[in-house]
């Protein structure tokens, strides 16, 4: 799901749209054709000592946040992401960003939303649509 300030669509959907960043990162693990700065991210964060810095940091980040602020707070990030980017790397630059927006559309993909068990809703909510615009625009993608 991508940061919006709406509600999760449940623990499926929570679960569905968790294992598609998962599986981001499993894609790049394995392909050969992969960005170097990407797969060195990736690499870090497959390790027990990564996750845990990311995990960290996350929650000293978000700690007490609710919903709309983390959603802020995240994009803010994407953008100061992206200068970075382009100030230090910026031959890997355009590949990262993309990466970072492919992940957030597969999440918000994953699950339908405002559907029932079996099914119904839509496979992007509105305001997926709008987070995910705001990703793009912080990205510069």
């Amino acid at each position: 799901m991508a940061i919006t300030a709406a509600e999760p669509s449940g623990l499926w959907g929570l679960l569905k749209e968790s294992f598609a960043g998962g599986a981001a990162l499993s894609k790049v693990a394995t392909d050969s054709n992969a960005n170097g700065l990407v797969k060195a991210v990736v690499a870090d964060f497959s390790t027990s000592e990564g996750r845990s810095a990311a995990r960290d940091g996350l929650q000293a980040e978000f700690a007490g946040s609710k919903p709309p602020e983390m959603k802020t707070k995240s994009i803010d990030s994407l953008r100061q992401v992206s200068a970075l980017l382009g100030a230090k790397a910026p031959g890997d630059a355009a590949a990262f960003k993309d990466w970072l927006r492919q992940i957030s559309q597969s999440t918000a993909e994953a699950s339908s939303e405002g559907g029932s068990l079996f099914g119904g809703g839509v496979q992007v909510s509105d305001a997926e649509k709008a987070t995910l615009a705001e990703i793009s625009s912080a990205l510069g993608v």
